[in-house]
């Protein structure tokens, strides 16, 4: 999961802008590369303070030329969302700087504080866990900012949806054909875009799964605004691919006994959760490999591919 590395693998022009936002006496004196993320290279910088102690920031820089592109729009939304969250009771971390058109690092960067906890993506304790889940994200839903951020992007079309191997075609054409129809209204609610087990941090503090509490929620650059129903779609998928469909079906329910609110007509929820759904088939190596690297060695693409099928095959089915 963490990699230790040395301080002087983070490019000098980027340690110098970090050194520029520490206290007076402090100086970065180690980095450990963190592992799972998609989009960009994560770094937890151990900092040294003048009384001789240590604390951490965690550095996010977009290295990857394909995203360099979006990264400018990426690091805005999480710098402000960042921004906005103290006080609401939502666990992200704290702003500390941000550079996003690299002016001064090496690449588009952001600086924060590191918070304590760990991703869990065992099928141990899961039903604990997503209930959990389900409580938080009709906490983020719950903030109201002044200012609105982006309206939501979709993740894929009806042209470009990959239909899995030995899927039935039938079914499939089904669920492509909903997708196509116009998006239904919906009251907008502060989404998170990306929430699921992967961008939580969890401290468990027993071998019970009764005793895990979130202290964090990370990853806040696709930030957006739009219908609740979006945001359950996609934690809902990432479940049902990590631990198995039933428990994408599972977690709608669950967020509503946690009291939020989903579309009240069937045709609407299964407008959100199929778009989400079919968005992951043109990119299952992508989203697996970070789990594989995580110590899920048993999510291989084809593994991720046939849950992808049954998770689809059982929304048609109970929604269709």
């Amino acid at each position: 999961m963490i990699h230790h590395d040395e301080a002087s693998a983070v490019h000098p022009a980027t340690l110098a802008w970090v050194s520029r936002h520490l206290e007076a006496g402090e100086r970065v004196v180690s980095a450990e590369a963190l592992h799972g993320g998609i989009t960009a290279e994560m770094r937890r910088l151990t900092i040294g303070t003048r009384d001789g102690g240590t604390r951490h920031l965690v550095l996010r820089s977009f290295v990857d030329p394909s995203r360099l592109e979006q990264a400018e729009d990426w690091l805005h939304r999480e710098a402000g969302a960042l921004t906005l969250l103290p006080g609401t009771g939502v666990p992200a971390p704290v702003l500390v700087a941000v550079d996003p058109t690299a002016a001064h690092c090496a690449y588009p960067s952001l600086l924060m504080t590191h918070l304590a906890g760990r991703t869990v993506l065992d099928d141990e304790g899961v039903e604990e866990r997503a209930a959990l889940l389900a409580r938080q994200l009709v906490a983020i839903h719950a903030v109201r900012p002044v200012e609105r951020p982006r309206g939501y992007v979709t993740l894929t079309t009806a042209d470009t949806v990959v239909t899995p191997k030995g899927a039935d075609a039938q079914t499939w054409a089904a669920a492509i054909d909903v997708i196509r129809r116009p998006a239904p209204s919906y009251e907008g609610r502060f989404l998170h875009r990306d929430f699921q087990p992967g961008n939580v941090l969890f401290d468990m503090p027993s071998a019970q799964p009764a005793g895990a509490r979130i202290t964090g929620v990370v990853d806040w650059a696709a930030t957006s605004w739009g219908p609740a129903d979006l945001d359950v779609a996609h934690c809902s998928a990432n479940l049902a691919l990590l631990h198995g469909p039933a428990w994408g079906l599972w977690f709608a329910e669950a967020y509503e006994k946690a009291g939020g609110v989903l579309a009240a007509a069937a045709d609407e929820r299964l407008y959100w959760l199929v778009r989400d759904a079919l968005a992951f088939s043109e990119e299952l190596d992508l989203v697996s490999r970070p789990w594989r690297a995580a110590g899920r060695s048993d999510l291989t693409t084809h593994v991720v591919a046939e849950r992808l099928d049954a998770y689809v095959t059982a929304l048609m089915g109970a929604l269709g």
